[in-house]
């Protein structure tokens, strides 16, 4: 499965660690992330991570084009309603898209969890039929 991952500035140390707490997961799928996020949880998780440009230099639309051509499986988009700054991605685009494509989207902590155990027990299967 291709997962996308997004975090606001400051989402980032929690997408770290979300990661690092499930790398035995994701580490077995293709993980695509916007530059800096991608970056810092390559680094910290020890994962092999697809980058984009950063989410302001473009990396919000390259994710999207994926998602609009129905090659991203499920995305986690941590993202910062309370204090987001104008250069970091913008999530309504990116929700709509899998909203179109019927792509499951975790905006935070408790569904990002949800869905990567969904994603352990087979539960987004369903995805390679729709592809």
């Amino acid at each position: 499965m291709n997962i996308g991952l997004v975090a606001h500035d400051a989402k980032k140390k929690l997408m770290e660690n979300l990661v690092i707490a499930y790398r035995h997961i994701l580490s077995k799928h293709n993980l695509y992330a916007t530059g800096t996020t991608g970056r810092l949880v390559e680094e910290a998780a020890n994962v092999t991570i697809h980058k984009y440009l950063a989410g302001h230099l473009g990396g919000e639309q390259q994710l999207a084009t994926q998602i609009a051509h129905n090659q991203i499986d499920m995305v986690i988009f941590l993202r910062d309603p309370v204090s987001r700054k104008l250069h970091e991605p913008d999530e309504e685009k990116i929700m709509r898209l899998c909203d179109i494509h019927n792509i499951p989207v975790a905006t935070n902590l408790a569904t990002a969890e949800l869905l990567i155990k969904a994603l352990e027990r087979g539960d987004l299967g369903w995805r390679d039929i729709v592809k």
